[in-house]
């Protein structure tokens, strides 16, 4: 699922300071750009964390319903809202790279000519699964 939060980037001497109100997320980045990989990767963890607990997850605020003065850093430095986008079936391939095992049926003809011809048959079902279901492998795997 791809969707978009609204988010409070908060600038000080120092840092970002970053609020994610729709999911009570607070963060930091060194920059901007750090702080909006930062915000991303929470919202994405959180996300993944509340499906897989069967939690239901909040909708996007509308932004014109959000106050850049009743966030969490108002009085830390000069606030904006932007919207960060998340993509959660990326980032579940990102962070989930263990395997599993399967058992396979294969005919006994067919298990032999791979095994002499020093195929992974593992490796070859994991790339015909992926041309199936039209999805990439992780570079994190």
């Amino acid at each position: 699922m791809k969707n978009v939060y609204p988010v409070f980037f908060t600038t000080t001497d120092t840092m970002i300071l970053v609020e994610v109100p729709d999911l009570e997320i607070l963060t930091e980045g060194t920059d901007m750009a750090n702080a909006i990989e930062m915000a991303r990767d929470a919202i994405e963890l959180k996300c993944v964390s509340m499906k897989d607990d069967n939690t239901e997850i909040p909708l996007p605020s509308d932004i014109r319903s959000l106050d850049v003065n009743h966030g969490t850093f108002t009085e830390e430095g000069n606030t904006i809202i932007s919207f960060v986008d998340i993509d959660f079936g990326e980032y579940r391939r990102k962070i989930d790279t263990k395997t599993v095992r399967r058992n396979v049926t294969l005919p006994s003809w067919l298990n032999y000519e791979a095994e002499h011809a020093k195929i992974n048959v593992s490796r070859v079902l994991q790339d015909a699964l992926m041309k199936v279901l039209n999805v990439q492998r992780s570079p994190y795997s």
